[in-house]
């Protein structure tokens, strides 16, 4: 597990606008619909299952993926599905590298490059993730906007030397395919927390990876905010529950 020594733990404040990736989620859910999408104009797909005989490279699926191999890997108190065979085969230093040309890679790509790619964790994990692992033409705007709302946390929180900011309370829990196909796959990803009154709050965030030089990629939301592809998840219908994670957790 990954965590700084001495940090705080936040348990989800309504302050906590850039708490973590689906953090972002998370704080919308807290906060309320300023800017966010609907779940209800998610963009849909003409898709087949997986596996369908003739679908080429270039026809969207919506995959079959068997989660047997998905263990579970603390990082700064965020719990994050991780398998031997769909990676990362590559956790040091903080970043989350090599995953398998497959939907399971793609999946828990989006998941661990995504949360990654957060201003909690400091430079040394965001820079080098958002640089390395994030493509897209908001790219830059992404890791300006980490960098700032860093800045200005550490400085008020009294964090030094561009430690993470604290742990949080924070699960990936669900996920629904929108489309994939060996080049590019969509999907919504909902992570869930501690609300007011010990309730769950729950919150989707849509992710888009790329097949790009031989690893997948994240592209970055929409003006570099995660809180651009947010939006309040009031129930699980319709999504795949990652093993152990429980529908009531």
């Amino acid at each position: 597990m990954t965590g700084a020594p001495g940090a705080r733990r936040l348990i989800l404040p309504a302050a906590a606008v850039a708490a973590i990736l689906l953090g972002a989620g998370l704080a919308f859910a807290l906060t309320g619909p300023s800017a966010s999408r609907s779940p209800a104009t998610t963009a849909t797909a003409s898709a087949s299952p997986a596996g369908t005989a003739g679908s080429g490279q270039g026809q969207p699926q919506v995959p079959r993926v068997s989660l047997a191999s998905v263990r579970w890997s603390g990082f700064y108190g965020v719990e994050l599905p991780v398998s031997a065979q769909a990676g990362p085969y590559d956790s040091s230093g903080g970043v989350a590298a090599g995953f398998a040309h497959t939907p399971l890679g793609a999946l828990l790509a989006a998941v661990n490059i995504g949360v990654r790619a957060n201003a909690q964790w400091g430079p040394r994990i965001f820079g080098t993730v958002i640089r390395g692992q994030v493509t897209g033409p908001d790219a830059a705007a992404l890791l300006a906007g980490c960098q700032a709302a860093y800045d200005q946390a550490a400085q008020s929180g009294g964090v030094t030397g561009g430690q993470p900011l604290g742990t949080v309370d924070v699960t990936e829990q669900a996920f629904r395919w929108i489309t994939y196909t060996p080049a590019a796959a969509i999907l919504d990803l909902v992570s869930a927390g501690p609300g007011a009154g010990g309730a769950t709050v729950r919150a989707s965030v849509q992710m888009e990876v790329v097949w790009d030089g031989g690893e997948w990629k994240v592209v970055a939301p929409p003006g570099g905010d995660w809180g651009n592809s947010a939006a309040e998840l009031p129930s699980l219908a319709g999504y795949t529950v990652f093993p152990g994670q429980g529908g009531g957790h």
